[in-house]
């Protein structure tokens, strides 16, 4: 498996992880129970910061890998109309 695809693995797993905490902070919201609310929000913002790393990473990969391919077939027929 390519890195680029590791990162968008990773970053879903986090992604996933932050929407479970901020629900539980929320359920906690409401129940007054805000020490613990905090501690979910705090957990969540954690995981959506590293998510966000791994989103960013994956993007420059890809990128990269982009920057170096060989045009497709409808670039260069796009070329050949532009220069007849």
């Amino acid at each position: 498996m390519s890195k680029t695809w590791e990162h968008y693995e990773d970053a879903a797993r986090h992604h996933e992880r932050a929407a479970y905490h901020y629900k539980e902070a929320a359920k906690y919201d409401q129940t007054d129970e805000h020490e613990k609310a905090v501690h979910h929000a705090y957990l969540a913002h954690g995981y959506n910061q590293r998510a966000l790393r791994h989103d960013t990473e994956a993007a420059k990969l890809h990128a990269e890998r982009c920057d170096g391919r060989s045009p497709s077939a409808s670039e260069r027929a796009a070329k050949k109309k532009s220069v007849a």
